[in-house]
């Protein structure tokens, strides 16, 4: 485009657009300059074409299109950037100048003064002004009229990037991330699982401003291909990336820390049990006698000195010695039984003899003391173990 101040042209321009409202001719108001209804604001994509239509009337000849034999219209088509004016296209004086892929719709002279861009760029979008100067053959002015139109220059979604961001492992969280570097008006973005899994996601997994996809808690079953869509409205573009969710350190580290807990409360539970156990081995009886131990040596008591009970078990031996003084000397190589405690401190009742097979229970005599008396002098009682008729102990 060509900036219109500057040169002489550019500057005989201006005073045509700008100094012909200034002039008093009463012809002036004849030219009007028409676009169509509704079509002030343009859209166009970007790469192709569009036309800005703009055609001049003069007062009482409204349905002619054909230009008179003596107008000499002067076009000037500007595209409006702030405080500065480009000029786009220009016909002055039978010739036409204008930037690339610029021109006009139909040849001059024409009343149509449309205005055809190709190739469009988003740089072309903007307000235009057209501005029409009518003179005659003498060069005398007849009128001025311009109009704006808005021309706003899509553009389609690039082709975007997508990109994973996190560690695909077993139970951790990933996110899918697609952005087009560029687009007008701004994309939006959908992300969708391609078969043979398919799947469409929506908020709140999917963003669909910034095109990023959560992925929380992942298995293995969620690789696949995924596929980020942008688009607006005059086009889309596409990018995937692909998943694979692997059973990594992460995975191993959690499962080797179960087994651990695991193995560890078995072998606490193993000491408890080891412990209470050995407890309970310290607290039995010392003196427990097993069935296979071997008999001691069975003393030969006096037989008459013998207190058995009926069922033929030796319960309670007394020495008749111990309870009464000696009387004779002792047999050689005969064994005589240990006096108990009690018998050598307090003397017992002696114990009758019997000469029939079965003994007699003895009675406490008259001058007997009895065991309440025992117990209360300091008498210590002493158990011995009894022996059967077979020889063992029971």
């Amino acid at each position: 485009m060509v900036s219109l101040p500057g040169s002489p042209a550019t500057s005989l321009l201006r005073f045509l657009f700008l100094g012909l409202t200034t002039l008093a001719s009463p012809s002036r108001a004849q030219v009007e300059l028409h676009v169509p209804a509704g079509l002030t604001k343009l859209r166009a994509v970007e790469g192709a074409e569009v036309v800005l239509p703009a055609w001049y009337t003069l007062q009482g000849d409204q349905a002619s299109t054909k230009p008179k034999p003596w107008e000499v219209p002067t076009v000037i088509w500007f595209l409006l950037e702030g405080k500065n004016m480009n000029q786009v296209l220009a016909h002055i004086s039978g010739v036409t100048s204008s930037k690339p892929g610029a021109s006009l719709v139909y040849p001059m002279p024409s009343r149509n003064v449309s205005l055809r861009l190709q190739g469009l760029q988003e740089k072309d979008s903007g307000p235009y002004l057209c501005s029409v100067n009518l003179q005659d053959s003498q060069g005398s002015v007849r009128g001025h009229s311009s109009k704006t139109l808005e021309l706003n220059v899509l553009v389609p979604p690039a082709p975007p990037s997508c990109r994973l961001r996190g560690v695909p492992h077993v139970g951790t969280n990933v996110t899918l991330s697609c952005q087009s570097p560029r687009s007008k008006p701004a994309a939006q973005y959908q992300w969708v699982r391609s078969p043979p899994s398919s799947q469409v996601f929506f908020a709140p997994v999917l963003d669909a401003i910034r095109g990023s996809l959560n992925l929380k808690n992942l298995s293995t079953s969620m690789s696949g291909v995924y596929i980020c869509k942008a688009h607006n409205e005059v086009g889309s573009a596409q990018c995937n990336v692909t998943l694979k969710v692997s059973t990594g350190p992460e995975a191993t580290v959690v499962a080797g820390a179960v087994v651990g807990t695991m193995v560890g409360l078995g072998l606490l539970v193993g000491l408890v049990l080891l412990y209470q156990r050995r407890g309970k081995a310290l607290e039995e009886p010392a003196n427990d006698i097993k069935e296979d131990a071997i008999a001691p040596r069975t003393l030969p008591w006096p037989k008459g000195s013998d207190t058995i009970s009926k069922n033929g078990t030796l319960s309670s031996v007394t020495s008749a010695r111990a309870l009464r003084p000696p009387q004779g000397p002792t047999r050689p190589g005969a064994l005589s039984p240990t006096p108990s405690l009690s018998s050598q401190v307090l003397p017992s009742p002696r114990l009758p003899r019997t000469d029939g097979a079965h003994p007699q229970p003895i009675s406490p005599s008259a001058g007997g003391v009895s065991s309440s008396a025992l117990s209360r002098m300091g008498a210590v009682p002493v158990m011995v173990p009894a022996q059967s008729q077979a020889g063992s102990l029971v």
